[in-house]
Order: structure tokens, then sequence, then C-alpha cells
């Protein structure tokens, strides 16, 4: 059970409203996650991999497993909003919890902003007549009357959707399965192996797109203050979400692969109009299949993805304006509905912007969707450093499995991907994280040098309490 004091500890006041529980956090997490997800972008993914897209995905969740752990970790010893930027701030040294929650800033922010977009064009395919603007401001202006009322309206109707989503999922699974069954598809593993095109750079540049499909789960811990049942839950939550996802995603690109109506021209021309797993649902089951599919997801990331993910980027900007590294008025609570409404509202005015700004570029969906996976994968290399600076080197821990081998080997699989990553995201992600650097430098100048409260040093009891983790 939750100790109320535990955030006084830490210099804070249980200020947002406990009433998530398990069910609530697994159906957040789902929803952040859309297990509809590899719909929207099955054909890059496809494509990058070398046709091995179920591998990809294979990769992700095993890579991700690690990540898990460690925020499983991580929200133990300080259970609190914030995410990464708490865990680094506090495992490590306060400036480098503000440069990792600059980091998953670049994931946050835009978060909202890609799915708003990726809705909007797909709606807007579906109904010509409404244009894409007038797609963005609804999708916006719902989810933000929703997350503004408070986070148990926001839980209600994410599991709503989420019973949507999974109904749409099942058909597909079914009648994909049957056609396959059928002689409509070729039955085979090279989406899992292909000895034609796999190398290892492939995939794990495929491994890059794919990891957007997972981004969410990681979303759960910034629910920390207003879990029921504290950090133990979160912890459940994460994995549980994660492997359940997985399992999901790969089943639904695997079929898809089998029915690929044309695997050589999907791998060369690399689906430039995004419609690659709704023609493998045609094959399968008939145009009314594909449009199922197609509205589904467009619906699924325009309301109950982007909801939640808004809800996470405005805990985020809450936690760090309560500790005074952004502006003030955005750790701002509602006393009536107990949400951080300027931070969520504002979340809401830039994906607007954003949207409506990207909307005009050709290329704006790669590139959002480029750097989102690049500022992810990089706070999750802070994330798993924090474990071994905090646990092992603080804590003394000699828990060496937890604190050292698992955060070791999620730190080496994530840097191999992000190595392999796309050129252009790299490029704007250390652009990003360089302008972080010149904003702390200023803080630092202003005398507003990142300080975080709570900061002690370890105690013997806390000492083995770390054995035991």
């Amino acid at each position: 059970m939750f100790d109320q004091n535990e955030l006084e500890r830490y210099g804070y006041r249980q200020e947002l409203s406990r009433q998530l529980r398990f069910r609530d956090l697994l159906a957040y997490g789902l929803v952040y996650m859309v297990p509809i997800a590899p719909m929207a972008i099955f054909g890059s993914v496809y494509a990058g991999s070398g046709g091995m897209v179920a591998l990809a995905y294979t990769i992700g969740v095993v890579a991700l497993v690690f990540t898990a752990f460690s925020y499983a970790q991580m929200v133990r010893a300080f259970p609190m909003s914030g995410s990464v930027y708490n865990y680094a701030g506090r495992g490590i040294r306060p400036p480098v919890g503000f440069l990792a929650g600059w980091v998953i800033l670049l994931d946050y922010v835009l978060v909202p902003g890609l799915l708003y977009l990726v809705a909007s064009v797909a709606m807007h395919a579906t109904v010509p007549s409404v244009p894409v603007w007038a797609w963005l401001l609804g999708f916006v202006a719902v989810n933000t009357i929703v997350n503004s009322v408070g986070i148990r309206m926001t839980a209600v109707a994410t599991r709503v959707m989420l019973v949507g989503e999974l109904i749409v999922l099942a058909v597909f699974l079914a009648v994909a399965g049957w056609a396959v069954a059928s002689g409509k598809g070729r039955f085979s593993w090279e989406a899992f192996y292909s000895p034609d095109t796999f190398t290892w750079s492939i995939v794990a540049g495929a491994v890059s797109i794919a990891v957007l499909s997972f981004l969410g789960f990681d979303g759960i811990s910034m629910l920390a203050e207003e879990a029921k049942g504290g950090a133990r839950q979160i912890g459940r939550a994460m994995a549980a979400v994660l492997v359940l996802a997985g399992v999901l995603f790969i089943a639904q690109t695997w079929l898809a692969a089998m029915l690929v109506p044309d695997a050589g021209a999907l791998l060369a021309d690399r689906d430039p109009n995004g419609t690659a797993f709704y023609d493998a649902a045609a094959v399968a089951g008939g145009s009314w299949l594909a449009t199922l599919c197609a509205v589904a997801t467009a619906i699924a990331w325009g309301l109950p993805n982007s909801m939640v993910a808004q809800v996470a980027t405005s805990r985020l900007l809450y936690a760090m304006a309560r500790d005074r590294q952004l502006p003030a008025f955005l750790a701002k609570v509602s006393v009536r509905r107990n949400v951080p409404i300027n931070a969520t509202l504002l979340t809401g005015v830039v994906s607007l912007a954003l949207g409506l700004y990207m909307a005009g570029r050709s290329n704006g969906i790669t590139l959002l969707s480029s750097l989102i996976n690049f500022g992810a994968m990089v706070a999750f290399l802070v994330l798993h450093v924090s474990v071994v600076v905090h646990y092992l080197i603080r804590s003394r821990s000699r828990n060496w499995w937890a604190h050292l081998v698992m955060p070791a080997a999620g730190f080496g699989i994530l840097a191999y991907v992000v190595v392999n990553a796309n050129i252009a995201a790299q490029r704007l992600g250390l652009a990003w994280l360089a302008l972080g650097l010149i904003v702390l430098a200023g803080l630092y100048l202003s005398g507003r040098r990142p300080v975080l409260s709570g900061l002690a040093p370890v105690e013997p009891q806390q000492q083995r309490d770390v054995e035991r983790v």
C-alpha cells in the first residue's frame, strides 16, 4: 500500500488525485501504445527490415523489456511524476536530470502532434470533404476537454476506446488467419528471418522505426502520483503492457507480411502512401476489412492514443515546472479537478500548432517519427545509467543482476539501435540536446541551477531495502 507521506519525504505535497488501479494503468498503457499501432507504419518497418517485420518487433520487445525493468527499479526508488527527468536527476545529478527531461521532451511534446497529424490525414483521406486542419482541431479539442475534467474521466474514456481497438484487431487476426490457412497468402517464417536480406544493421534500423509502436509503456511511470498501490503497481503494469502489446504487434505484422500482395514492390518503393497494411487486409477479407482497419487506426491515434499522450506530456511539464526548471505557471494544479491544468492546455495548443505546421510539409510525419524515436531511445539510455549509478555506486547494492547486468544489456541493445537510426534524426536530436545545454547554461547564469528537493545521502536502512529490491 502507498505511504501517504512518501512524497513529503522529497519535499512535495500530494496534489494529484490517487484514483488509478492496476486495470486503469493497464488500459492507459495499452491505449498509449495502441494495440493496432503497427497498421499505420507497417510498410515502413517492412521495407526497412528487408521484409523481417516480425523480427523487428520481436527485438523491440526484448530490448524494451530491459528498459521496463530499469523503470521498475527507479520508480521504486523515486515514486513520483517526471519519469526519466526525476530518475536521472535524483539517481545521478540534477543537471543530468534536466538534460534527460529535455531530451525526453523531444518525445513527449512531439508525440501528441504526430498522432493528431497521422489521424487527421487518414480521416481526410476517408472523408475528403473535411479538411486536415478541421480534423486536427476536433481531435485536440475533444482530448483537451476530457483531460481537463480529471484523471478518472480520462481512465473511463480510454477503457471504452481500448475495447473498440481490441475488437477490430480480433476481427483482423481471425480473417487474416483464415485467409492464410485458405491459401490466399503464403505461409512463411520470412517475417522473422530472411537469409536473402538479413543483416544486423538493417534490422536495427527497422527496430528504430518499430520502437514508435512501443512508446507509451514508459508513460505509465508519469502516473506514479495518481496510482493506488504505489511504485510496485507501476512496475507491474509497465511489464504487463509491454509484453501483451508485443505479442499483439508480432501476431498482426506476421500475418500481414504473409498477405502482402507485392512484396518486391513494397521493398523497392517503401510504401509512400502508408497503405501497405490495408492492402494486405484487402487481400485477406476485401475492401471492408481494409477500410475498417484504416478508420480504426485513424481514430485510435487521434483520440485515445493522443489523449493519454497529452496526459503524460502534461505530467512531465508539471514535474519540471514545480522544480523551477520550466515556467512556474505549468505547475498550477486545478483544485477542483486535481490535474495540472495549465500544462494540459499548453500541450493541446502546442500539439495543434505543430500538427498544422507539419501538415504543410511533405515529410512532416516521417520527420516527427524519427525525432520522437531518437529522443525516447536516448532518454532510455540515460535511464539505464541511472540504475547503475543510484543503486550500485551510491547505494552500494550487491544485486548485480538487477542493478548491473539488466541495465547494461538494455543499454547495449539500445545503443546499437541509436547508432543505426536515421541520420537526419541523429543530427536533429543532437541539435536539440545542444539547445538543452544552452538552456541549462542559462539557468546557471540566472541563478536557477537545477536543484531537486529531498536529496539526501542513503541511510543504512535504505541500503538494506536496496539489497532486497
